[in-house]
């Protein structure tokens, strides 16, 4: 029998040596539209005040506090947007909505619910607290200049990009999104919507894999299915390494006489691992590879998955998303965990951990975990739908329903009780 030169290492090793030869990106400045999920590269410090100016914070009338609930005379409005020329004296009141800057002279603002008003007078309804600062944003309430508003590493969501906003800032500096270049190897392979020849069939990593890599905050780039001939995988990889700053391949990694790309791989750069102890995923390959001979750039970190179907999005979620987030400039990288109890009984791999494919659902207050059907490698089927991938460790039997075991989500999706 053919034996792999490559020894078996385990999932915790494997992300390990990921984890070493990846990096974060290097900063850039991204427009704020396009910025949603991305990491910020650096402190981001407020450049003055907000609000800049005292401001009114309900529809009302701003005056003196001092007048007390003694009716005033309205001597004009401010509304949001610019600066009448108007001064609060004594005895005088003046309309103005929320936002809006406050008048000189004025030191509190009365909700407009909270006063009676009649032919050109405003009076305050009597017992309520008319003090200095009522109703009013006061001169950097909100933010002082100079005040670290959003830190490095933390990523921007709606909330931080409107923050960085009201800064008056349009770009943001940020880790940008790793090109992830993906194509599939096989003679065997044929495009969706092509017909299908003898012994042919659909290609289904592809599509699979460039949205897991979107999903996963990277770009992707479509580069085809490359056939099982060593002259057209030399070029296909000589012409993704320089597009792709990350290169994901389904298919070439087994031990067949036309998988070609490990020992390809092997020759044009580093091979740091060559299998993985797990199930399924097993012929796991990840290797650095230069971009070109003369390039000053790091080595492209590259990902040659299994060709089976399921064997290849398991072992992306579980070893190219951690790389994808890293690169973006992410600190937790892995897929969030939770703790389930099994459905029902589960056995167990007398030679490898396995990453069995289960839906969750909220029993009794108890997050609950059930197969998904047969796990052959092959079959999709046991994918489509799946909440999280359940942590088996490698043995002998049965465990028994009502143990609990580690899932690893695979989206963010909650559960219903």
């Amino acid at each position: 029998m053919r034996e792999s030169p490559y020894p078996m290492v385990s999932v915790e090793e494997a992300l390990a040596i990921i984890s070493h030869q990846v990096a974060p990106l290097p900063a850039g400045s991204g427009l704020l539209q396009e910025a949603l999920g991305l990491v910020l590269a650096e402190d981001v410090r407020a450049p003055a005040d907000q609000p800049p100016f005292p401001a009114s914070i309900v529809d009302g009338f701003a005056l003196r506090a001092a007048d007390g609930d003694l009716p005033r005379r309205l001597i004009g409005e401010q509304m949001a947007g610019y600066v009448a020329n108007l001064a609060v004296g004594p005895g005088a009141a003046v309309r103005i909505t929320t936002g809006a800057p406050l008048p000189a002279g004025a030191d509190a603002v009365v909700m407009v619910e909270r006063a009676d008003e009649a032919e050109g007078w405003v009076t305050p309804h009597p017992g309520q607290d008319l003090r200095t600062g009522l109703g009013i944003r006061a001169v950097g309430a909100d933010v002082q200049a100079g005040q670290r508003v959003l830190a490095a590493g933390q990523a921007l969501g709606p909330a931080e990009l409107g923050m960085l906003a009201s800064l008056g800032m349009a770009r943001a500096p940020v880790h940008r999104r790793p090109v992830v270049g993906v194509f599939s190897t096989g003679d065997e392979l044929v495009e969706p919507g092509q017909p299908l020849g003898p012994g042919q069939i659909y290609d289904s990593n592809r599509p699979a894999l460039l949205a897991a890599a979107a999903a996963a905050g990277g770009q992707p780039l479509d580069l085809g299915i490359i056939a099982d001939q060593p002259g057209l995988l030399e070029q296909a990889l000589s012409a993704a390494l320089a597009r792709a700053e990350i290169l994901v391949t389904s298919g070439g990694v087994s031990m067949g006489e036309l998988d070609l790309l490990k020992p390809l791989l092997a020759r044009w750069g580093t091979v740091h691992f060559g299998r993985v102890q797990m199930k399924p995923g097993k012929p796991l390959t990840f290797a650095t590879l230069l971009a070109h001979e003369a390039s000053d750039l790091p080595p492209r970190p590259v990902f040659a998955l299994p060709g089976n179907p399921v064997s290849s999005l398991v072992t992306f979620q579980l070893f190219v998303r951690p790389a994808i987030r890293r690169m973006l400039g992410f600190t937790q990288t892995g897929l969030p965990r939770v703790q389930a109890t099994l459905g029902h009984e589960f056995r167990l791999d007398p030679e490898r951990p396995e990453f069995h494919r289960v839906t969750l659902s909220r029993e009794h207050g108890r997050t609950v975990a059930r197969s998904t059907g047969s796990q052959a490698s092959s079959r999709l089927l046991s994918a489509t739908g799946a909440s999280g991938l359940l942590v088996l460790e490698q043995g002998e039997g049965l465990l028994p329903a009502g143990a609990e075991r580690p899932v690893l989500m695979l989206n963010d999706v909650w559960l219903s009780e």
